[in-house]
């Protein structure tokens, strides 16, 4: 017979148990929900995740798509902009398709391609230029070299024809064409870098310009006028130069001018020595780009003009300038208007370019304009100083010679008193200077002058046309 207490043990450990179990139902409940929701937020981790990836990768193929539209952009309209850019600045380059949608990393690679390009198109310009100015400049200096010597034959031959006028003036008229001829050559050949290909002595300033004058076609419309002493020249090593630059600045106002209206070339020495040869046309003028051009071109900073950028057909004449101002040192302006409402160009030659000639040892040219003589002022009568008397009359005056209109001082009643003059002492002008001429060099000019009417020559000495 058990005891009452057994079945109360086995119910209570059997409660205990259940207790356990329950328990650890409730544990593992509790473990299954926490769980299901740690699954729950990693899925929708997942899936935002998957988002976030879904959107990364739409933003990643629009850039892409973008920036395909800027390289194609850059390819079709940038790339070929530049190019034309490169040769003027006329032409811009267009931007970005979509510049506040491109970041600053696409900006700066695709304009760094430019930079590149640029750089490189630049240095294969420059080298093919480089080697265009050498074949060019080999040419023109044979060139030169045959029409040097054509115009030494021709300039032999007129001095020893004798024929008729007419082949003379036929003569005369192949001598003026290769002068152009050898013009254009020689400016071709200095704008590639050669030197002007001729030395002359120590010339004169008006043979210099009547020189280059007799260059040009036209060279009948160019007047010069010469106000400077007849004995300054130009120092051998800058003559040729100050030439050749005259006679494009005189081509440049012939051209740019009717063929009815001339071209007036003054010739001055400034008060700080200098000597200006100013050229004034009366054409229709420069805008305000092209002297700006010009300004650049003739200025010795235009080292670095290529020939692709002198047009077509190329204008050769200020870059010509320009490399001779830089060589020699003297300066040329094309930036100012004429008085006749064209372009006043002026070519000003510094102190140590200038020469002092002696004029009976070298005597100028008969074709060389003489300088023209400044008026002489005229001088008022001067004023007879009246030296008063204690008797009122002057030294040497007769007493009944008056001098109206002079008081002299108060007498001793107060009452005043008038000079006596005699004669008013009238001053004339003073007698212009006179030089009495040289019979030997008077004689010695004229008979060149003869010589040369003789044989048909209308151009200038033969020191300025070999």
């Amino acid at each position: 017979m058990t005891s009452p207490s057994e079945p109360a043990l086995a119910l209570g450990a059997v409660t205990v148990v259940m207790a356990v179990v329950a328990l650890l139902l409730a544990l593992s409940r509790r473990k299954q929900v926490r769980r299901c929701r740690e699954m729950d937020a990693a899925l929708k981790s997942a899936e935002a995740r998957k988002r976030y990836a879904e959107s990364r990768t739409q933003d990643l193929e629009a850039h892409e798509e973008r920036f395909r539209a800027e390289v194609g952009h850059l390819v079709s309209a940038r790339l070929p902009a530049l190019a034309l850019n490169l040769i003027s600045s006329h032409h811009p380059i267009p931007g970005l398709l979509q510049e506040k949608a491109a970041g600053p990393e696409d900006a700066e690679l695709l304009d760094s391609v430019l930079t590149r390009v640029s750089e490189i198109v630049l240095k294969e310009r420059r080298r093919v230029d480089a080697a265009a100015r050498a074949a060019l400049r080999g040419a023109s200096q044979d060139s030169q070299a045959l029409s040097y010597r054509l115009q030494s034959e021709l300039d032999g031959l007129q001095r020893e024809f004798t024929g008729s006028r007419h082949l003379t003036h036929r003569m005369l008229a192949a001598d003026h064409l290769n002068e152009q001829n050898l013009r254009l050559i020689q400016r071709t050949a200095i704008v590639c870098g050669a030197w002007p290909g001729h030395v002359r002595k120590d010339t004169y300033v008006a043979e210099i310009v009547t020189g280059a004058s007799s260059r040009l076609r036209g060279f009948d419309r160019i007047k010069i006028n010469s106000r400077i002493a007849t004995n300054v020249g130009i120092v051998g090593r800058a003559a040729e130069p100050i030439a050749v630059a005259c006679a494009e600045l005189m081509a440049n106002a012939l051209e740019h001018s009717r063929d009815d209206l001339a071209v007036d070339v003054s010739l001055i020495q400034t008060g700080n020595g200098n000597v200006s040869i100013t050229v004034d046309d009366a054409g229709k003028g420069m805008t305000a780009e092209a002297a700006a051009r010009g300004v650049r071109l003739v200025s010795a900073d235009s080292q670095d003009v290529m020939l692709t950028e002198l047009g077509d057909p190329p204008s050769q004449g200020f870059v010509a300038i320009g490399r001779l101002v830089a060589d020699y040192g003297f300066h040329v302006s094309v930036d100012n208007p004429s008085p006749y409402g064209g372009v006043r160009a002026v070519v000003t030659i510094p102190p140590n370019l200038l020469a002092s000639i002696d004029e009976e040892a070298e005597p100028p040219s008969a074709m060389a304009p003489q300088p023209a003589v400044a008026p002489k002022a005229e001088r008022r009568p001067a004023t007879v100083a009246a030296s008063v008397t204690g008797h009122g009359t002057d030294p040497g005056t007769e007493a009944g010679d008056e001098k109206p209109g002079t008081p002299a001082p108060d007498a001793a009643d107060g009452l005043p008193q008038r000079r006596r003059r005699g004669p008013a002492a009238t001053a004339g002008l003073a007698a212009p200077t006179y030089r009495a001429p040289d019979p030997e060099r008077s004689l010695k000019a004229w008979s060149e002058f003869q010589d040369g009417l003789d044989s048909g020559r209308t151009g200038s000495d033969s020191e300025e046309t070999q």
